[in-house]
């Protein structure tokens, strides 16, 4: 049984591990086009596999019934269509990024998207945002300005996987259905084409995922790799503080910004100088996020003090 205060310190846990996690994503995909794939097929086998981890997931939650219920609603699932689509343009294009040079310029899009996600809440929910909220939105932006300088074009990378994303998850936001049961149903949505596309590979020989074990073992990696930690950020989420949360989301794209930088990519001054705004921006956001919560906690506190 867990004791109460066990439980802050395994969700705090799963959160880390989550980022993690997804932090460490790019050498998976490096390492699969080191031994010959491409980026159509890895995210083919993200698809085919991911459908097995999170089958399991929802068979052991009990979500079987949530599943179903999707699947006979034409609405529902038309929005969880749309949701498929997103996902599988931030997949296709992260894997590409991390696969062609191009994993600095994919942290910037998960450093820009939970800024993003404020401007989201906005328009859509009507939600506030505070004067640092604006400040780190402003940093965020001139550190966007710097990066198309420093590049010589739009990051569009950076900006189609932040807009896709947060697209995602506000469509996510509506569907009513657990995030586990959700992604199943997205992979079985995705699956048909990723199976054509291996099948395909194979039949002309362009395929090397069943070229040795070792590249099995790296395609079916996808699998684990794509649910285990949404399973982890899902399970952390209903047990820690929003602004938990919000401080360490961050974590991710400082370890594919280092994994950029350590796979040699071009980190001129100007570029630098981009991240300083954009990580200034992180962390008002984290800092507001934290002071918001800890002035909501003593309101609480002194709310339950006896008069």
């Amino acid at each position: 049984m867990t004791t109460p205060s066990a439980a802050p310190r395994a969700a705090l846990v799963s959160a880390f591990g989550c980022y993690v996690i997804w932090g460490f994503m790019p050498l998976l995909f490096m390492g699969q086009a080191a031994v010959g794939f491409d980026s159509f097929e890895i995210l083919a086998h993200r698809a085919l596999w991911a459908v097995a981890v999170a089958g399991l997931l929802v068979f052991l939650a009990g979500q079987g019934g949530q599943v179903r219920a999707v699947l006979t609603s034409p609405r529902t699932l038309g929005w969880l269509c749309l949701s498929t689509l997103l996902i599988a343009v931030n997949w296709g294009l992260y894997v590409w990024a991390t696969t062609h040079h191009s994993t600095l310029e994919a942290s910037l899009g998960y450093y820009i998207n939970p800024l993003l996600n404020m401007i989201v809440g906005l328009w859509l929910f009507r939600e506030k945002i505070d004067k640092w909220g604006w400040v780190a939105i402003g940093l965020a932006a001139v550190g966007v300005v710097f990066q198309a300088l420093a590049l010589g074009r739009p990051p569009w990378i950076s900006l189609v996987l932040a807009f896709s994303f947060a697209s995602y998850g506000v469509i996510r936001k509506r569907v009513p259905i657990d995030a586990q049961a959700g992604l199943l149903v997205e992979c079985l949505l995705l699956v048909p084409f990723g199976l054509a596309w291996v099948l395909w590979l194979q039949h002309t020989g362009a395929g090397v995922a069943f070229d040795s074990p070792v590249n099995t073992a790296w395609a079916l990696l996808n699998g684990p790799a794509t649910v285990l930690p949404l399973a982890l950020f899902a399970w952390s989420a209903r047990r820690l503080p929003l602004s938990t949360i919000g401080f360490i989301q961050f974590l991710a794209p400082t370890i594919q910004f280092a994994i950029g930088v350590w796979a040699g990519e071009a980190l001129t001054p100007l570029r630098i100088l981009s991240f300083v705004f954009i990580w200034g921006g992180a962390a008002v956001f984290a800092a507001a996020a934290f002071l918001r919560h800890r002035a909501a906690r003593e309101a609480l506190k002194r709310c339950a003090e006896p008069v």
